[in-house]
C-alpha cells in the first residue's frame, strides 16, 4: 500500500510503498476513501520541515535545549547521529480520515469488516490503509458521505469548543480566527441556534464566513468592529468568544476580553498565548476555559490506545462521542460541509495541495484527498539486495523504534549480517528502515518473519508487553533471539520461556548491555574472582510521568520490570555469583509509581550489593554512579564516562560514554556466526529477571527477604 510522508531533514514529500500497519489488540484496519488535510497544523509541520537547520532550531527551541543537554551527557558525535537519524526518518502526515473496515482485531466486537467509519488521531494518516484504535473510530451509516465524514476529527475539535462555551439558543458568540476549525465552529453554532459574529485578518475568510451563515463577518482591522458588535448585542457584548486562531500575538485574547459581556466566557481552541491584558478580564469577571482538542480522552493512553471508555453518565461527551455526534449531524442533514470543502485532490497529487497551502496564492478551507479504492493493495513490500554469504547471521526486526534505529541498526550495519525482513507498527517506519539498511522486505505480519526459513535471527524491540509472545514464537520456530529488556512481564511467562529454551539449541539473549561496557570490563579485569565484592549502585533515574506507557502495568510493566532489571543484572555480573537473597523497599509517591527504591542483594560467594534507584532526583546530577569495593581496592564509575581506581596507586580512565551497546552486538553476532555459546548465559538472564520480579514481591511484602536460589528450583 502507499502512504504520504515527508522528510524532517529537508522537507521532501513523497508517497512511499509501505506494508500495512500492524493490527494490534483493540484496533480496526481501515481502507481510506478520503482523508482531510488540516491546513493549519499540517501546513506548519510541512513549513518547518522545509526550513534549513537554523530555521528548524528557531522553530523548535525546546527541542534544541534537549539536544544540548543530550550532547553534554553522551557527547557531540553521538548526539549528532541521534538527531540526524531522527531527521532522516520519513514522517507521516494527517489525523482525520474516513473509509471501510477491512480487518478487526480478535478482541474488537463493535466493528465488522465492511463497516464504514470515520477515523481520528495520529494513526489516521494520509495512507491507503490505517490501523485505528476503537475509541478513535466511529461507525457510520451504510450510505454515509465519506468525504464529509473525513472531517470528523477536526469537527470534534470545533464541537468540543462549543461544549466548553455552553451556549444556549439565541445567545451570541464571537469566533476569532476563521480557518477550517473556525468555519466549522460557525456551522455548528448556527445549527445550535446561536447568533454568530466572525472575525479574521483575511478578507477571503471573512467573506467565506458570511457565505456559510455568520450573522456578522468583520475584518480585524475594521475601525467599526467594536461598535458593530456592541450594536448587534444590544450594548452588552457577546455571551462567549471562541478563539480558533493560531497566532504568536496576544491580540486574539485581548480582543476577546474587549468583546465579551460581563460574566461571559472566553474559550481557547487555537494556539494563542494567554498573557492577556488584565483590565477587561478583571472588570468583567470573565471566565477563561481551554478546550482540549477532540474532548475528554485526548492524550489519555488508556482511553485512546487501551480502549477504556469513560462512564457515559459521568463523562457525557468524550472525544469518541464528539466524533460520533459530528458525523450524525452530517448524516441527518443538519450540517452541510459542502460549504467548507474548497478543494479535492487525488491522493497522488497530495504535494500540490501542500504547495497551495504554503504559497497561499488562492483561498482554501477544507482540503480532502481522494483514494483510488479500485486499486489492489499489497501488504508486504519487497526490496532487492544481493545475496550474502551463508555464514552470516540472517536477521529480521520486529519493532524498530528510536532505540533500535539509534543504538542497534547502525551498529549491525557494520557487522557480517544479512538484513532480511522488518515489521513495525508504523508502515512508513518499516519502509524507511528496509530501504535505509537494505532489508529484503518489510511486512505488517510477524508470521512473515517467524515462518521465513531464510531468517535465523530475530531482534525484538517492541513494547514490553509483546516480548513474551514474540520470544515464544521465536523459540518454537528455531530462531536465535535478541530481545530488548525485559525478557517478559511476570514469573509465569518466565517459567514458560525457561521450559522451552532449555530444550532449544538456539541463542536467547536479552539486551543487558551494561555488562559489555569497556569500563565495566576494566573493573572485571581488576577483580580477583575468588574474592567477594561489595557494590553500591546509585541510579538517578529521573521522573517519568505516571501516564507514560512504561509506567502502565499491563504495557510497560513499570520501571522496575522495564529498567531496574538492567542494574540487578550488572550487579550479578560483577559479583560473578548467583543471587541468594533479595530484599527491597520503596518510597511512597503521590502517583503510586514504584520508581524510588532500594534493593539489597546477597550472593552465593559472599558478595553483597545495594541498588538505589531514585526517580526523584535532579536532571543536573549524572544518571549512574557505580562503586565496587574488593580487597583494599575501590572502583568508582561515573556515568560510564570516567572510572577511578583507588588502591595502591590511583588510576583514572576516561572514555566517551559507552554503555556497551556496540560490544554486546559484536559478541552476539560472533556467537551466531561461529556457533559458540551466548555472550550471556541464559541461566543468568533468567536469574536476573526472576530477581526483578521478586523485587516487586519484596516491596509488597514490606521488605521481606526472598530466596532467589530456591525460587529457581
Amino acid at each position: 500500500m502507499e502512504q504520504l510522508t515527508q522528510s524532517l531533514k529537508d522537507g521532501t514529500m513523497e508517497i512511499l510503498e509501505v506494508p500495512f500497519p500492524a493490527l494490534n489488540a483493540g484496533q480496526v484496519l481501515v481502507r481510506n476513501h478520503y482523508s482531510l488535510i488540516s491546513a493549519g497544523t499540517e501546513g506548519k509541520t510541512v513549513k518547518d520541515a522545509r526550513l534549513g537547520y537554523i530555521g528548524k532550531a528557531r522553530a523548535r527551541k525546546d527541542e534544541v535545549k534537549k539536544v544540548i543537554q543530550t550532547a553534554k551527557t553522551i557527547g557531540f558525535i553521538e548526539t549528532y547521529r541521534l538527531v540526524m537519524n531522527k531527521l532522516d526518518a520519513p514522517s507521516a502526515l494527517g489525523y482525520s480520515s474516513a473509509g471501510e473496515v477491512i480487518a478487526v482485531a480478535d478482541d474488537v466486537k463493535d466493528f465488522c469488516i465492511g463497516d464504514l467509519v470515520a477515523c481520528g488521531g495520529s494513526s489516521a494518516v494520509h495512507a491507503e490503509v490505517v490501523a485505528i484504535p476503537v475509541n478513535l473510530c466511529v461507525k457510520l451509516s451504510k450510505h454515509a458521505d465519506l468525504k464529509s465524514a473525513s472531517f470528523a476529527t477536526v469537527g470534534a475539535i470545533a464541537l468540543q469548543g462549543l461544549r466548553q462555551a455552553d451556549l444556549r439558543l439565541a445567545e451570541s458568540c464571537v469566533v476569532i480566527g476563521l480557518g477550517l476549525i473556525g468555519q466549522l465552529t460557525i456551522l455548528l453554532l448556527k445549527a445550535a441556534g446561536v447568533k454568530v459574529i466572525a472575525i479574521d485578518i483575511d478578507h477571503n475568510q471573512v467573506a467565506k464566513a458570511k457565505q456559510i451563515g455568520a450573522d456578522i463577518s468583520i475584518l480585524r482591522n475594521d475601525l467599526t468592529l467594536a461598535e458593530q458588535i456592541s450594536y448587534f448585542t444590544n450594548g452588552f457584548g457577546a455571551d462567549a468568544v471562541i478563539i480558533t486562531a493560531s497566532s504568536s500575538s496576544t491580540d486574539p485574547i485581548d480582543l476577546a476580553g474587549e468583546l465579551c459581556r460581563k460574566k461571559g466566557k472566553v474559550i481557547i481552541v487555537g494556539a494563542v498565548p494567554t498573557g492577556f491584558a488584565r483590565k477587561n478580564y478583571y472588570v468583567k469577571e470573565l471566565e477563561i476555559k481551554m478546550s482540549c482538542s477532540y474532548g475528554p480522552g485526548r492524550y489519555d493512553a488508556e482511553y485512546e490506545d487501551g480502549g477504556l471508555d469513560y462512564p457515559y453518565a459521568y463523562v457525557r461527551w468524550t472525544e469518541n462521542r464528539n466524533m460520533q455526534a459530528f458525523t450524525e449531524l452530517i448524516q441527518s442533514g443538519n450540517l452541510n460541509l459542502n460549504q467548507v470543502i474548497s478543494h479535492e485532490f487525488n491522493f497522488h497529487d497530495a504535494k500540490k495541495a501542500y504547495d497551495m497551502i504554503l504559497e497561499k496564492k488562492e483561498a482554501f478551507a477544507g482540503i480532502v484527498l481522494k483514494y483510488d479504492i479500485s486499486k489492489e493493495l499489497k501488504s508486504t513490500v519487497q526490496f532487492t539486495k544481493s545475496s550474502a554469504s551463508p555464514q552470516k547471521a540472517k536477521i529480521a526486526f520486529i519493532g524498530a523504534g528510536a532505540f533500535a534505529q539509534n543504538m542497534i541498526l547502525p551498529r549491525l550495519q557494520k557487522m557480517p549480517v544479512e538484513f532480511v525482513g522488518v515489521t513495525t507498527g508504523k508502515p512508513n517506519n518499516s519502509a524507511n528502515i528496509a530501504s535505509k539498511y537494505g532489508f529484503k522486505f518489510s511486512t505488517d505480519k510477524s508470521s512473515d518473519i517467524f515462518n521465513n526459513n531464510n531468517i535465523n535471527t530475530v531482534f525484538i524491540t517492541t513494547r514490553h508487553d509483546s516480548h513474551y509472545d514474540f520470544v515464544i514464537e521465536g523459540i518454537k520456530n528455531k530462531k536465535n533471539i535478541f530481545v530488548e529488556k525485559p525478557l517478559c512481564m511476570n514469573e509465569v511467562e518466565l517459567s514458560e520461556i525457561i521450559k522451552l529454551q532449555n530444550n532449544s539449541p538456539n541463542l536467547l539473549m536479552v539486551g543487558f548491555n551494561r555488562r559489555f561496557a569497556p569500563l565495566i570490563k576494566n573493573i572485571k579485569k581488576g577483580l580477583n574472582a575468588s574474592v567477594p565484592v561489595s557494590i553500591n549502585y546509585r541510579i538517578n533515574a529521573g521522573t517519568v510521568a505516571a501516564d507514560h506507557w512504561t509506567q502502565n502495568p499491563s504495557i510497560g510493566g513499570g520501571r522496575i520490570i522495564g529498567e531496574v532489571c538492567h542494574f540487578i543484572d550488572l550487579c550479578r555480573h560483577i559479583a560473578n555469583s548467583p543471587i541468594l537473597y533479595l530484599s527491597a523497599s520503596c518510597m511512597k509517591t503521590p502517583s503510586n509509581t514504584e520508581d524510588t527504591l532500594i534493593i539489597n542483594l546477597s550472593f552465593e560467594n559472599g558478595s553483597v550489593a545495594t541498588v538505589s534507584y531514585f526517580g526523584n532526583g535532579p536532571k543536573e546530577l549524572p544518571k549512574e554512579q557505580l562503586e565496587v569495593f574488593s580487597a583494599g581496592t575501590a572502583y568508582i564509575l561515573q556515568d560510564f564516562k570516567t572510572l577511578t581506581v583507588y588502591g595502591k596507586a590511583k588510576k583514572v580512565f576516561n572514555e566517551n560514554q559507552d554503555k556497551g551497546h556496540g560490544q554486546e552486538l559484536v559478541e552476539f553476532i560472533e556467537a551466531i556466526n561461529k556457533g559458540s555459546q551466548s555472550p550471556i548465559a541464559f541461566e543468568e538472564i533468567a536469574e536476573s529477571m526472576l530477581a526483578t520480579f521478586k523485587t516487586i514481591e519484596s516491596i509488597r511484602s514490606n521488605g521481606k527477604s526472598i530466596s532467589i536460589k530456591d525460587s529457581l528450583k
